[in-house]
């Protein structure tokens, strides 16, 4: 018989004046440089996350089973309290509802990237050197002029190197493998549809990519493009349903607001940095019953390789702890949805810290937050689907199981 966490917390939940915050700092997890050293997190000065522990308990996240290195949309959903290996959400779908785009039955949206080519073709740089969301939003006004046989086609900018592509057409599949081969000196991969309808996608992606190169060719950056994630728009219950909850999300990346759309959020605020995301917050308190905020920059740094700014990042999060613990949270939670530590220069498979703060969790002994010290918290390592009934238990928003 399958057990399924979502009829559980349906039959079970409650609803009281609580308040639950998520916070979610991006690729938290790291490693440290040297064996015996310290991680990013361990590296920086985190008073204010450090007394949550204290007073809080704290572990490691599992986002999907262990040894499995997970995208940013099956991290979030773990957090989010889906399983991933059940919900599984392509990153176009998510690039595209994140900016607003309304999917519909006949689309199939990707990601795609900017990236530098050399005069060999190979690439140089895969993020096109991070350019700036006023460079590249002409770009994708530009890639509209592409016309493909049979289907309508839609390009959106995302920020900075991100956009979006829409494929428009009866019969499109979404089991299309990336281009981008995630490697410097090698070309683009070519898009490969592993089913019929899949490959129909891939020859349209194959077209659009062949025409764009040509349109992108005397760009001194962005002068070629990388696909990945292609995907329908997926169905999922709301928050609403499985938890009861009113649920606000404060992001400032289009992708993460997808995420949370899809799950039945409402996008609130329009804030570009971690103050106006406080501040969003606090204007909010009394409308939602949680609050998913999202800090990207512990990633960023993170897959640039840049643990000194990693460190910075982190402790620009702690700083800005206080803002919500004046709030009174029933609940206040902060971890990642992936490790992204800098000396591999990617998403990773090791646990993630994790600290949960209330009134009534059962305090561990653990005096700093950090690796080490979450390894041996109360929590332990557990998977991060199990993470969102935790809050409900600690909110007391879940009612007896059972006689």
């Amino acid at each position: 018989m399958t057990f399924d966490l979502h009829e559980l917390t349906r039959s079970l939940h409650v609803k009281n004046k609580s308040k639950i915050v998520l916070l979610v700092a991006d690729g938290l997890g790291g490693l440290p440089l040297e064996p015996g050293g310290r991680t990013e997190l361990e590296t920086a000065r985190t008073p204010n996350l450090d007394q949550l522990v204290q007073s809080g308990i704290c572990g490691g996240l599992i986002p999907v089973v262990p040894g499995i290195t997970p995208g940013s949309g099956p991290g979030h959903l773990g957090l989010f309290g889906y399983d991933p290996l059940k919900y599984r959400i392509g990153r176009g779908a998510l690039e595209a509802t994140g900016i607003g785009f309304e999917l519909g039955p006949d689309d199939v949206a990707a990601r795609g990237n900017y990236c530098t080519l050399d005069a060999a073709g190979n690439i140089s740089d895969r993020r096109a050197g991070r350019i700036a969301s006023e460079e590249s939003a002409p770009l994708a006004a530009r890639l509209r002029q592409i016309k493909l046989p049979g289907a309508e086609l839609f390009v959106e900018p995302v920020k900075e190197h991100r956009f979006v592509v829409v494929f428009r057409a009866a019969g499109l599949g979404g089991a299309v493998d990336d281009t981008d081969p995630q490697a410097t000196g090698v070309p683009p991969l070519a898009p490969v549809g592993q089913d019929d309808a899949s490959r129909r996608t891939a020859e349209l992606a194959r077209q659009f990519v062949a025409e764009a190169n040509k349109l992108l060719a005397g760009e001194k950056k962005a002068n070629g493009l990388t696909l990945r994630g292609f995907a329908p728009r997926p169905h999922l219950p709301t928050y609403e349903e499985v938890y009861g909850l009113r649920a606000a999300a404060i992001a400032v990346y289009p992708m993460y607001k997808g995420l949370a759309r899809l799950v039945g959020m409402q996008i609130v605020g329009k804030a570009q940095a971690l103050a106006e995301q406080m501040q969003v917050l606090a204007a909010e308190w009394n409308n939602f019953d949680f609050f998913f905020m999202h800090f990207k920059y512990t990633d960023s740094t993170g897959e640039d390789g840049n643990f000194a700014a990693k460190v910075v990042r982190i402790e620009e999060l702690d700083a800005a702890i206080p803002s919500i613990t004046a709030l009174g949270p029933t609940v206040l939670i902060v971890t990642g949805d992936h490790s992204t530590p800098s000396k591999l220069r990617s998403h990773s498979w090791h646990p993630v810290p994790v600290v949960l703060n209330s009134a009534v969790c059962r305090t561990d002994g653990c005096q700093k937050f950090g690796e080490a010290e979450c390894r041996r918290g109360g929590l332990g390592q557990m998977e991060s689907k199990h993470l969102m009934t935790l809050a409900l238990a600690n909110a007391g928003r879940l009612e007896k199981f059972g006689a």
